[in-house]
């Protein structure tokens, strides 16, 4: 059972990924969900190319064990060195609530396996290059972050 009836897709966590996406790619949106100010913030009302933002960091949840969900990937340039974050740039979401998301992290952060997003620096977040395809139908919450300048 998702969020409810009340969504497009009958999946909260997908819409609002979606509704990201959209506005990363510069398509305007009308938003009346908890992550709206980050939307707002990151469209930086009529013209989003002066305020700098290109990325909503999020933070997902899993069903069932209500906890926030770790992503693991290996950068293309170092095949040896899996790392893995809480936080992470919607890349794409489809119809079918698939999403590509894109690992975030602290440049300078050494610990390739965090243990809670608590243990992650967020002041200076940046994409890796790692992107994961996930089912979003397997998470409840989703959490926003402010939108930073990431790319």
């Amino acid at each position: 059972m998702s969020c409810g009836s009340d969504h497009k897709t009958g999946s909260c966590v997908c819409d609002i990924l979606k509704e990201i996406s959209d506005a990363q790619s510069d398509v305007l949106s009308d938003c009346t969900t908890s992550c709206e100010q980050s939307i707002s913030d990151l469209l930086g009302g009529n013209d989003p190319s002066n305020n700098g933002l290109d990325t909503v960091p999020v933070i997902l949840y899993c069903k069932g064990n209500c906890k926030p969900f770790k992503g693991f990937g290996v950068p293309s340039d170092d095949l040896g060195d899996a790392t893995s974050s809480f936080y992470f740039r919607v890349k794409t979401v489809d119809d079918d609530c698939c999403a590509v998301l894109e690992l975030l992290r602290e440049p300078n952060d050494h610990d390739d396996d965090p243990k809670s997003p608590v243990d992650q620096d967020t002041s200076h977040l940046e994409v890796t290059g790692i992107c994961i395809t996930v089912d979003l139908n397997c998470f409840c919450h989703v959490t926003c972050l402010p939108a930073i300048s990431a790319l």
